[in-house]
C-alpha cells in the first residue's frame, strides 16, 4: 500500500524532505510538535544530571575522562535536538539543560558535598583538573549548544530508513545523487 508523499515536520527546516513513509523516520520525528519539544526538554534535563554527575570522573588524576563523557552527551544530545526540531529544539534543550546545572546541580548533594565544586582554596597544590572541571562543564554546557547554533544546518539533516523488498528497514546511508544498483560508480 502507498501512502501519499509527506513532508517531515521541523520548524527551521533542517530536515525538509520528502519522505514517502513516515515510517521511515525514526520514531521521536514522527511525534506531533508538542511530543518532539518535550522530548528535547527530557534530553536537556537528563544530560544537565548525568553530565554533572560524570564531569568530575577522572579530574583528581589530571585524565578527565568524566568531562569528555559528559561533553559527548551534550554534543548527541544537542545535535539530536537540532535535527529533530531545528533552532527551537536547540533552543529548548539549552535551556532546560543550563536550569539544571546552573540551578538545580550547582547546590550541593545528599552528604553535603558540592555537586560542581568551583573556587578551591588553600595553598596545597591540586592537579589541574581537579580546580578547574567544575568551571569547563558549567561554561561548556552553555558553550557547546552554542557552537552548534552557528553550524550549518545541512550537518543536522537524518536521512530516513529504506524499506527494503521484504518489508524491513535499513539506514539510507546514500542521500544525495541518482540510486545506484549496488556496483561501485566512478567519480566524476
Amino acid at each position: 500500500m502507498t501512502q501519499q508523499m509527506k513532508q517531515s515536520h521541523d520548524t527551521d527546516g533542517s530536515n525538509q524532505r520528502m519522505v514517502a513513509d513516515a515510517r521511515l523516520m525514526p520514531w521521536s520525528y514522527r511525534l506531533p510538535m508538542w511530543g518532539r519539544f518535550l522530548i528535547d526538554l527530557a534530553s536537556g534535563i537528563v544530560v544537565g544530571m548525568v553530565g554533572t554527575m560524570a564531569h568530575r570522573m577522572g579530574a583528581s588524576v589530571n585524565v578527565p575522562y568524566g568531562l569528555l563523557i559528559a561533553y559527548l552527551m551534550v554534543i548527541i544530545s544537542t545535535w539530536s535536538a537540532r535535527s529533530r526540531d531545528g533552532v527551537s529544539g536547540l533552543a529548548l534543550h539549552l535551556i532546560s539543560s543550563s536550569l539544571v546545572v546552573w540551578t538545580v546541580m550547582a547546590g550541593y548533594g545528599p552528604g553535603g558535598d558540592a555537586m560542581i565544586p568551583v573556587g578551591f582554596g588553600g595553598d596545597d597544590p591540586m592537579p589541574f583538573f581537579s580546580v578547574q572541571a567544575g568551571y569547563f562543564w558549567l561554561y561548556g554546557v552553555v558553550l557547546i549548544p552554542i557552537v552548534m547554533l552557528v553550524l550549518p544546518k545541512c550537518w543536522f539533516v537524518t536521512p530516513p530508513r529504506k524499506k527494503t523488498h521484504d518489508d524491513t528497514f535499513v539506514a539510507d546511508t546514500q542521500t544525495r545523487g541518482p540510486e545506484t544498483s549496488g556496483i561501485a560508480q566512478p567519480v566524476k
